[in-house]
């Protein structure tokens, strides 16, 4: 990490409690070793990883002035009740919107589809799905999240870095 990144996130972090600042700090030390770096983007902070220059975290201040960790999980399995619910709010809430690729064909991301998108299955069992490309904020961040983030990270990482990262060849 450059000196301005560390800068950028220091500044980030002496905003933070100082409990809220040691978990940040911890997810971003994993960050960092799986190769995702700091940036500024307009009010928040982004993680993306040069090999493919795809966002796996993103961090900042909501319009409340609260702190916010949002992270890109929807190539990851087996996540717990906690996640899932996560994902129950992005495909129910009020301002889902069904991703692209489904709605229009669009197609921009790479890897297989069911592991592209969130996915949820309705109580009815309508399944629903909301664009994979996106971090979803983690409500209540705390210590004992820790494992399950950097276990979630290292998941999507693996699959990024298969399906999206840039080859030698690659020009």
């Amino acid at each position: 990490m450059t000196e301005r990144q560390r800068a950028l996130i220091e500044e980030y972090l002496g905003k933070l409690p100082p409990e809220l600042s040691r978990v940040y700090r911890e997810l971003i030390r994993r960050l960092s070793e799986l190769g995702y770096f700091p940036k500024k983007q307009r009010a928040a902070i982004v993680f993306n990883c040069a090999r493919h220059n795809k966002q796996l975290v993103k961090i900042g201040f909501d319009r409340k002035g609260e702190p916010f960790f949002a992270l890109r999980f929807s190539a990851c399995k087996g996540y717990s009740e906690r996640f899932s619910n996560i994902v129950r709010e992005a495909v129910c809430g009020t301002n889902y919107k069904e991703p692209n690729c489904m709605a229009k064909g669009e197609d921009f991301c790479k890897g297989p589809i069911e592991q592209r998108l969130y996915a949820c299955e309705l109580p009815g069992g309508e399944k629903r799905y909301h664009c994979g490309a996106k971090a979803l904020p983690i409500p209540g961040l705390c210590e004992e999240d820790i494992p399950e983030i950097e276990r979630l990270m290292e998941e999507e990482d693996r699959f990024l870095m298969e399906y999206e990262a840039k080859t030698e060849e690659t020009p």
